[in-house]
């Protein structure tokens, strides 16, 4: 029988544990991974014990705390705190989500896990390095593409299509719906994932737009569009509450409705 096993750099080893204060009264347990890929050491597992009295309800806030009075080392990405630019996306519990909005007591277990979003190189420790997700966004080529002369003030458009784009336009890019589809962890390299083609939908049903047929070209094509299985990971986990695996449906019935 083939035996099989990571590389001996690949594996996460136990890393160091942070006591909480003396006098703490109401303390939680945070696993964080650690890893910089221009070190020398592995990754590894450091536990820390923190005061949650001390900080904010959010797990941000515990990052935050944990790097302004206990670790200066660890690294994580932040900015808006409010649910809006999608920076602080990581995966807690074992799920992906943002840290600014999930609070510590929202994730069930004595122990509460935090790492990088699943299947990305990670740049160090909690930040994930997302070029490729970028570049896929970029390749649909997310503005308005009109053949019209442009108007003097604005493109109008009706109620009743400026409501299709519900449910689609609120996407943040943060990532965690792309990070938990299987078909992306195996196919990431030509597979768009969930979130480009849920921005792509966005286009693709915007009635200002002149370039439907050009751009449902540019997805018919077995591995952008079709390595959806439905599997419905990208709609557990959107924080926004969208519904990617829908969004691609639609595209697919567009190109069957175009074929017939």
């Amino acid at each position: 029988m083939v035996q099989l096993s990571l590389p001996k750099n690949s594996r996460v080893g136990k890393g160091r544990h942070y006591a909480a204060p003396k006098g703490a009264r109401k303390v939680k347990t945070f696993k964080i991974y650690r890893y910089d890929p221009e070190g020398t050491e592995n990754p590894r597992w450091d536990t820390y014990d923190v005061d949650v009295e001390a900080c904010g309800p959010m797990l941000l806030d515990v990052l935050i705390h944990i790097k302004n009075g206990v670790d200066p080392t660890l690294t994580f990405r932040r900015s808006c705190r409010e649910g809006v630019c999608g920076s602080c996306a990581m995966n807690i519990g074992g799920r992906n989500t943002l840290a600014c909005t999930r609070g510590w007591e929202e994730v069930d277990g004595k122990e509460i896990t935090i790492s990088p979003l699943p299947s990305m190189p990670v740049v160090k420790d909690l930040v994930p390095d997302l070029t490729m997700f970028y570049a896929q966004y970029a390749s649909i080529e997310p503005w308005l593409h009109t053949e019209t002369p442009e108007p003097q003030k604005e493109w109008r458009q009706a109620p009743e299509d400026r409501a299709k784009l519900d449910g689609l336009y609120e996407c943040i890019l943060c990532a965690c719906c792309t990070t938990s589809c299987p078909s992306y962890w195996w196919n990431g390299e030509r597979y768009l994932g969930p979130a480009t083609l849920l921005q792509s939908y966005r286009w693709l049903i915007d009635s200002r737009d002149e370039a439907t047929g050009e751009r449902l070209d540019a997805l018919e094509d077995p591995f952008k569009l079709y390595r959806c299985h439905t599997i419905m990971n990208c709609a557990q986990v959107c924080p926004k509450g969208l519904n990617p695996a829908k969004a691609i449906a639609e595209v697919k019935k567009m190109l069957a409705e175009r074929v017939v």
